[in-house]
């Protein structure tokens, strides 16, 4: 099923999409209880909207806390961020899935405006990622059982602000987690629909120039692996997200360097998932 969150009335609500109406789910406060709910057979009879100009908001809110997010997790990504740093960079791809977190604030909606954030950074840059979101909590999970936790995929785009990066010590937190720069949607998929990951198409266009195309199968890490490093001694909550990284071909790393400007257009993409259109701020 496809779970979409979306305003009615000024409140937001939760459904399935079925075709080309959401049915909505009485009750919902989150996905995973509409999941739950419409498992049950809890949609309301006769009472779909039409999808075609609803008011869709990110389907994760309300988050528990920060988003987990997963660097260099595309092997010709990290290749592309070492030619930037230069041959005295001897730093390898790790061993083990690289973590940060993302503050909640950065979330917004699959067609939402991006802020610029033009006094604090003159580098946005886009990074398409696929974000996975866990239906089932639990700590100490073994990659056999991880799927069995996953309520559902969909697409997120981890913009990034890279002087403030290299202004704090290199780190990700803070260049990552400027209000209002991370659209996610346009709708939960749960794994039964989408079936097997690996030759899903990920692309990334700005301006309707595509700058980022991969598949899934070319994540380093997988979902499964992703999941059981991550809950090694850390409780995973149901709602929690987790960004999986993002293919090359990010701005930074362009010759010359590409920034997102203010009009411009992003649109991220997963093939069997949606897509994404949020315009930068004016």
């Amino acid at each position: 099923m496809r779970l979409v969150a979306y305003t009615d009335a000024g409140n937001v609500r939760f459904g399935i999409v079925e075709g080309d109406e959401i049915r909505p789910i009485p009750d919902a406060a989150t996905a995973h209880e509409a999941a739950d709910l419409a498992a049950g057979h809890a949609t309301a009879p006769g009472s779909g909207s039409p999808l075609a100009g609803a008011s869709l908001v990110a389907p994760v809110l309300p988050l528990v806390r920060n988003l987990f997010c997963v660097g260099w997790n595309y092997v010709d990504h990290f290749a592309e961020g070492a030619a930037v740093r230069g041959a005295g960079d001897a730093q390898q791809i790790p061993d083990r899935p690289t973590f940060f977190t993302k503050s909640t604030r950065t979330v917004i909606g699959p067609f939402d405006t991006i802020e610029l954030h033009g006094a604090v950074t003159q580098s946005l840059d886009w990074e398409v990622e696929l974000a996975v979101v866990i239906g089932r909590g639990g700590r100490d999970i073994g990659e056999g059982e991880a799927l069995d936790h996953v309520l559902g995929f969909t697409v997120a785009n981890d913009i990034s602000a890279r002087n403030v990066q290299r202004e704090h010590g290199g780190q990700w937190f803070r260049g990552k987690s400027l209000d209002g720069t991370c659209p996610i949607g346009p709708w939960i998929v749960t794994p039964d629909e989408l079936g097997a990951l690996d030759q899903r198409a990920i692309t990334c266009r700005v301006n309707g120039e595509t700058v980022q195309a991969a598949t899934l199968g070319d994540l380093h890490f997988g979902v499964p692996r992703i999941i059981a490093e991550l809950s090694r001694g850390l409780t995973l909550e149901a709602g929690d997200v987790i960004l999986t990284g993002t293919p090359s071909g990010v701005g930074f790393a362009r010759t010359p360097p590409q920034f997102l400007a203010a009009g411009d257009v992003v649109e991220s993409e997963i093939d069997g998932i949606g897509t994404l259109r949020n315009e930068v701020a004016g």
